[in-house]
């Protein structure tokens, strides 16, 4: 079997598709983006198909080695989203061409069904109080929230009672029983981390993230030894060189995407790491139906695995954009807060090529907000 094409799809609303062709008529799907800068990984994509273009997609290792490494400039954000959803692309063609999910192939599954949760958002802590009431409604057992908007680097005594009263008010109406994990999203100075997650120990939240931005995270360990909370990271974390120096300092979740970091190899050697540090992993996936089929493949296969982000309905648009891709949404199905074991091969989803080629035309342009401090000076967002 050859390599012999590949088609971009750069669809609404941040998203880009890649399906990669072979001389036999299977056809894989992956996931390559990195938010905000979808034209400069689809550059990134078609460069890497000049050597792809007659290969054997069964050498995944191999063509893994060569995009990561054969080039004199490694890593970074867009050259590890580009070869994570080609490296998806090519997993979802081995699974395909052997009539198995993918996470047979990765030595098969350790659990029957993933754990989920979903996001909710809201000003007030009566508006983030009635987004989780919705979510546990919809069955889910866990949900993330934001704790605040734009943040200064050192706020006032007034904005973290804020933070502390939507938090609390989450957690008055999940009870003791159902799950919230904290989204710093790299808006808090490591200082303003230090002061505010000790006040939120007694809240229990599953996790926080990114308590600081990942060009400090040198200061991650300072920011675990001040709190009882489990400390997570790793959305903006591309290979598992990045990960060595948090997992030593302590965290207790790591969060790799598998459409950033190097995709189902790289993510999975990740995972492998973070289990000789007593560390769980919990993917990150804010993004689309190929990427989120990719996250489940492999958190089925994984030990050390904890919980699975979706946007099934992660306030990024209507979530029926995720599943209106699809011929069949039915592998996404929740219970109970679980997905139950995909069974098809590859993947194990069918994109609706028709509905991607249709949304394909408008294409999109997304761009992060730019955020400001009140002096006018320019805020994590």
């Amino acid at each position: 079997m050859k390599i012999t094409g590949y088609e971009l799809f750069l669809v609404e609303p941040r998203w880009l598709f890649l399906r990669v062709d072979t001389d036999e008529g299977i056809s894989g799907w992956g996931e390559p983006i990195v938010e905000g800068k979808a034209h400069t990984t689809a550059t990134a994509v078609e460069e890497m198909f000049d050597y792809l273009i007659g290969q054997d997609p069964a050498r995944i290792e191999e063509h893994w080695q060569v995009l990561a490494k054969g080039g004199f400039y490694r890593g970074g954000p867009v050259l590890s989203s580009a070869l994570a959803g080609i490296d998806q692309a090519l997993w979802d063609i081995a699974g395909k061409t052997h009539g198995v999910p993918v996470h047979q192939l990765l030595g098969g599954h350790v659990r029957d069904r993933v754990r989920i949760y979903g996001w909710i958002g809201g000003d007030t802590p009566e508006e983030l109080a009635e987004s989780a009431a919705e979510q546990v409604a919809k069955g889910l057992t866990a949900v993330k929230m934001g704790p605040c908007g734009q943040l200064e680097p050192l706020a006032t005594a007034a904005a973290i009672q804020a933070i502390v009263a939507r938090v609390t008010a989450v957690r008055e109406a999940l009870g003791p029983d159902l799950d919230v994990a904290l989204d710093f999203h790299g808006k808090f100075s490591g200082a303003m981390s230090r002061r505010v997650l000790p006040l939120l120990e007694p809240l229990l939240p599953m996790f926080v993230e990114e308590p600081v931005l990942p060009e400090y995270s040198r200061d991650l360990g300072a920011v675990v030894r001040s709190t009882s909370i489990p400390i997570a990271t790793g959305e903006r974390l591309f290979s598992r060189w990045d990960f060595r120096s948090v997992m030593s300092d302590g965290i207790a979740v790591a969060q790799p995407d598998i459409s950033h970091a190097g995709g189902i190899s790289e993510t999975r050697r990740i995972a492998a790491m973070a289990e000789t540090y007593d560390v769980l992993v919990a993917p990150h996936c804010p993004l689309g139906p190929v990427a989120l089929a990719a996250s489940l493949q492999l958190d089925f296969a994984v030990p050390n695995f904890l919980i699975q982000e979706q946007a099934l309905g992660i306030g990024y648009g209507d979530s029926s954009g995720l599943l209106g891709y699809l011929l069949d949404p039915e592998p996404f199905t929740v219970r109970d807060g679980y997905i139950e074991r995909p069974t098809g091969p590859g993947l194990g989803i069918t994109i609706d090529e028709d509905a991607l080629r249709a949304a394909a035309e408008r294409g999109h342009r997304w761009r992060n907000p730019l955020w400001r401090n009140a002096d006018g000076s320019l805020a994590a967002w």
